[in-house]
Formats: structure tokens, sequence, C-alpha cells
């Protein structure tokens, strides 16, 4: 479990676990049009089923000076631009993991691990 600290908060520490970053991290980025599935095997069906959760998996996160470093991998659906996709999951991880923590990220790296064809 990572220590948080914001400067001048004199009430106390504020410790904040890998997983719930990991956590809110995947929720971000399976809700990106054009992800399928994160490569710990969540896709978008399970994800209704299991209330978002064990969405920690295909997400490390680690502690780096100033902020949070951030690997996610992922399967997209066929016929998406991976480029496209994978800026606006970093750019959305980014930014929920920020606002729901106060968090810095420092980085956000992608792997696209698989593509999902379609069923005929």
């Amino acid at each position: 479990m990572g220590e948080y600290n914001k400067d001048g908060n004199n009430i106390g520490k504020i410790r904040i676990a890998d997983d719930v970053v990991a956590s809110i991290a995947g929720i971000a980025a399976i809700e990106v049009k054009g992800v399928s599935k994160l490569t710990g095997n969540i896709s978008k069906e399970l994800v209704g089923k299991l209330g978002k959760r064990n969405l920690a998996n295909g997400v490390k996160i680690m502690i780096a000076e100033g902020g949070v470093n951030v690997d996610i991998s992922l399967e997209l659906e066929y016929g998406n631009n991976i480029k496209k996709v994978s800026e606006e999951v970093q750019s959305k991880v980014k930014q929920s993991i920020e606002n729901m923590t106060g968090l810095t990220v420092n980085v956000v790296n992608v792997v696209v691990s698989g593509i999902k064809l379609e069923k005929n």
C-alpha cells in the first residue's frame, strides 16, 4: 500500500491502496469506446456482473517520485483506430485517477495486447 500525502494537510495521513488506484484505472479504461477488455480477462459483459470489481487485472501501478506511473494492457475491438483509442485511454485514466484521488499521474503506458474480432 502506497502512502500519498498532500502538502498542507496537518490533520493526518491519507493512504490509498495500490489496488484502489489500479481499479480506478481499469474502470476508466474499460469505459472507453473501442476497448474490449483488460488483458486480465475482464470484459465489458463481466463488468456489470461483477459490479466493476476486480478491475485491477491488467493494470500495474508504481509509485514514483512526484506521482504515479500506470501500465495498462488492453484488447481492442477490431476496426477501431489503435492510436486514437489508446490516447483516449491514457487521457481518461489520468483524469480519473487525479480527480478521484488527488494524486499526480506521471505517465500512463498502454499496451495493446490483442484485437477482438467480431463473430459472424
